[in-house]
């Protein structure tokens, strides 16, 4: 019997979309930006002590073979033919540090990822030697000194890890985001692999100068890293080098953006004063402000959006960063156990359809924008003897929502023109109880596209609109319309301030509980920084047992 004919899709575009919590490939059809395929792999995430949060870089780039393989097979079963994909791009977690050595392609520790807190110490140091009236620091890279970026990671990697010490006076380590790991695995690693980045990963190292696009030589003498071990700096949409091995080896890997970044591009944000929010392992507001640089006033940072060729003018965004959104989901499932699975929440919250006077502050690694206050903890209050799982559920929901008020009333006063509704996507936004609470809280209708994988699209949209590889056009007239759904406010706005104006005061309890350093490793103290397990079981135990909380009778 012949074979099946393979079916003619035109030219299609894969996408690499590496995030905190799982690794996925995804094809594209480049004329209609319709998902053909994907796999995806749920990445481990280590936590050695308290507030250290580490990821393999092994198995992150295995993952990410594994994903190519699969998402091929499935094609194959639809009778597509892999050949017609053109070019792949890469979109990743930002700001997570990995080192490793040249010679031999090995990781010298393991990845530190964004939310770790172990170099609270460091910044604190750091800090004192920054004049009050000249923070070169931010003023060259649009950043707060913070645990979150990766400088800071890398000077405790310098400072700690004797394997990465030799490699760097030996001149054999390298530094990269996921992203540089990721395309110098790919490329061919110890066999000639491109150690390189683009523009808005490394608007995220806190060593980079986002006015000047180069590594800044006065930010790495401040925070004492080697130039040289540096990946070089590319655009968003270019070809850096070609798959070396697997089903696609040969096919360029031609864009790379940070997976805020690539959502933004993925949304079609390319005016000034579009805006997305990112519901992810954390919480992502971006506004475009077009090819000029704006310093919030509010606590947003200042970033590189995108630059989409290597001749193409550079676009900026502000962002509010949220650190734990659907990370809060994962906890409720992994550490506390009162869901199976993150898609049960949404059932959870359904059953009471309120959190009865309960306030969720997730702040397991301190809070994020606006505040940028490490010294916050996690906190539930407002408990009772009715409270249940439940009610702990549609708070946790709640958290997010009110998080993401917060940045965009920011957001609001860093443009002076209010968001008239709020375009979204990320994972989350499947949840349909999260949206209709993001509406109600914001008071602005909330837009969603009815393909949410935006990030990955962006990452797409990058890699095909390059030069050499042209199957993606950017032009306004060819960009495909996006159908979306659409969640309207359906309380009053006096119930909407109620609500947040109580969230704002159990933020403020959250603040303030950790103050003093651990004699150990200057990280902060044990007491301090007990579990919010801790808090919430002691709470329970007083108030309504265990038992009652798991839902046993």
């Amino acid at each position: 019997m012949a074979a099946a004919k393979k079916a003619v899709l035109g030219p299609l575009v894969g996408a690499v979309d590496q995030g905190t919590s799982s690794t996925r490939f995804l094809v594209f059809n480049s004329k209609t930006a319709e998902l053909l395929s994907h796999h995806q792999v749920e990445i481990k995430q280590e936590f050695p002590r308290e507030g250290w949060v580490e990821q393999d870089p092994k198995e992150i780039l295995q993952s990410v073979y594994e994903c190519i393989e699969k998402t091929c097979e499935k094609l194959g079963q639809l009778n597509i033919d892999i050949s017609n994909i053109k070019a792949i791009g890469v979109s990743n977690q930002r700001e997570t540090t990995v080192v490793w050595d040249k010679l031999t392609g090995e990781p010298l520790y393991n990845a530190v990822v964004w939310l770790d807190l172990r170099t609270q110490s460091t910044v604190e140091n750091l800090s004192k030697r920054i004049p009050g009236n000249n923070n070169f620091v931010k003023s060259k890279t649009g950043l707060p000194l913070s645990t979150y970026f990766s400088a800071v990671k890398l000077r405790w990697l310098l400072d700690n890890v004797r394997k990465f010490q030799k490699a760097v006076e030996e001149n054999r380590a390298l530094f990269g985001t996921i992203d540089s790991w990721l395309i110098w695995s790919l490329t061919g690693g110890i066999n000639g692999g491109v150690h390189c980045t683009d523009v808005t990963n490394a608007s995220r190292t806190m060593l980079f100068n986002i006015h000047s696009l180069e590594w800044d030589k006065e930010l790495c003498e401040f925070f004492g890293i080697p130039m040289e071990i540096l990946p070089s700096v590319r655009s968003s949409s270019e070809i850096y080098g070609l798959m070396k091995a697997g089903a696609l080896e040969g096919v360029p890997i031609s864009g790379c953006l940070g997976d805020q970044s690539a959502a933004l591009v993925g949304q079609m944000c390319f005016q000034d004063g579009q805006a997305k929010n990112t519901y992810g392992t954390g919480c992502f507001l971006l506004c475009n402000t077009g090819h000029k640089c704006v310093f919030s006033e509010h606590g947003l940072l200042t970033t590189v959006a995108y630059k989409l060729g290597r001749d193409k003018p550079v676009y900026y965004a502000l962002e509010g960063s949220v650190a734990i959104a659907g990370a809060v989901i994962r906890w409720l499932r992994d550490n506390l156990g009162i869901i199976k699975s993150s898609e049960e929440i949404e059932k959870l919250a359904k059953e009471v359809g309120t959190s009865y006077g309960c306030y969720f502050v997730p702040a397991f690694s301190g809070l994020y924008a606006p505040y940028w206050e490490p010294s916050a903890r996690g906190i539930i209050c407002g408990l009772t003897q009715f409270t249940n799982k439940c009610h702990i559920a549609f708070a946790a929901l709640e958290a997010v929502c009110f998080q993401t008020r917060e940045i965009l009333d920011a957001m609001n006063r860093d443009c002076g023109i209010p968001l008239s509704h709020l375009q979204v996507d990320g994972g989350m936004t499947s949840n349909k109880i999260l949206m209709q609470l993001q509406a109600d809280i914001l008071y602005i209708p909330v837009v969603k596209p009815s393909m949410p994988e935006t990030t990955a699209l962006g990452a797409a949209m990058a890699a095909g609109a390059a030069e050499g590889v042209g199957v993606w056009s950017l032009e306004p007239e060819d960009l495909s319309a996006v159908t979306m759904e659409r969640f309207e406010p359906q309380i009053n706005a006096e119930e909407s301030e109620i609500r947040y104006s109580t969230w704002k005061k159990a933020v403020m309890k959250s603040i303030g509980w950790v103050t003093t350093q651990s004699p150990e490793s200057g990280d902060p103290s044990i007491f301090c920084s007990l579990p919010l397990g801790f808090f919430i079981v002691s709470s329970m135990v007083m108030l309504i047992g265990a038992r009652y909380l798991s839902g046993i009778p």
